[in-house]
């Protein structure tokens, strides 16, 4: 009789399965889950007359349809989407907590990684700095004229002769006070230092830097040339020490370790 009785809850069991397909899949799916969870746990704590096996843990929905040994229960789950939404919503959770924690991870180890990259860029731009010349000849050529008194007047620079359009370059570090035409001189650039000291490049063929702008011991600022009262293309080079006091540039570059 009790053959029977199981042999008729199957065939109950199949007729809602063929009714209601999907809840039956659904039914298996979140009991299999479930089952690949606890079930073996749960199933070494009971004693074999109380054993219950969920027909969703099996592999296969028809091997639950088959008579089952002596002392085993078979229970059928018919609804367990909402078992299943919180499981499926308990795993997005999680993962969406390590994909957090993946990106905070990554956004230190580049936030890391670029105040490395500034701190080595300021090491060698300091060491760059450092190693950089504070005084530099004013001009590459020939040394032609002196300071002092020629041709019944008084020179108050020194000339360095070369070809029309070679480069000149400030002395020392400053800031461009003036930039454009001068009498007798054509045009010239006026520079002052730090100290105070102003610096004067005349005659030159063009002008490459504006009134105002910084500039770097060994920066281009113009070319020579041949403009003013000159006679022949060549740099004259003044130093005016306090803004006003004109000096012999040959000693003053030379304390600075330049020779002309």
């Amino acid at each position: 009789m009790a053959r029977h009785r199981a042999k008729g809850q199957l065939v109950d069991v199949l007729a809602r399965v063929d009714l209601d397909r999907k809840k039956a899949v659904a039914a298996v799916v979140a009991a299999g889950a479930l089952a690949g969870a606890g079930f073996t746990q749960a199933m070494a704590t009971v004693t074999p007359v109380d054993r219950i096996m969920p027909v969703a843990a099996t592999k296969d929905l028809a091997a639950a349809m088959t008579p089952q040994p002596e002392g085993i229960k078979t229970v059928h789950a018919m609804d367990t989407s909402a078992e299943t939404r919180k499981l499926l919503q308990a795993e997005q959770i999680e993962v969406q907590f390590h994909v957090r924690e993946a990106l905070r991870s990554a956004e230190g180890a580049y936030a890391e990684r670029q105040a490395a990259i500034k701190a080595e860029q300021a090491r060698i731009a300091a060491e760059e700095e450092a190693k950089r010349p504070k005084c530099v000849r004013p001009a590459q050529g020939t040394f032609t004229s002196g300071f002092g008194a020629r041709w019944g007047t008084s020179h108050n620079g020194v000339d360095i002769a070369n070809a029309i359009g070679t480069p000149i370059v400030a002395a020392m570090d400053g800031t461009v006070i003036e930039a454009g035409p001068a009498s007798g001189f054509g045009l010239w650039v006026r520079i002052q230092h730090e100290d105070g000291t102003i610096t004067v490049y005349g005659h030159m063929n063009t002008i490459d830097v504006p009134q105002g702008a910084k500039v770097k011991a060994g920066q281009q600022i113009a070319t020579i040339g041949n403009r003013g009262q000159s006679t022949g293309p060549h740099l004259h080079f003044e130093v005016w020490v306090g803004g006003s006091q004109k000096i012999n540039p040959v000693g003053w570059l030379a304390e600075r370790g330049v020779t002309l």
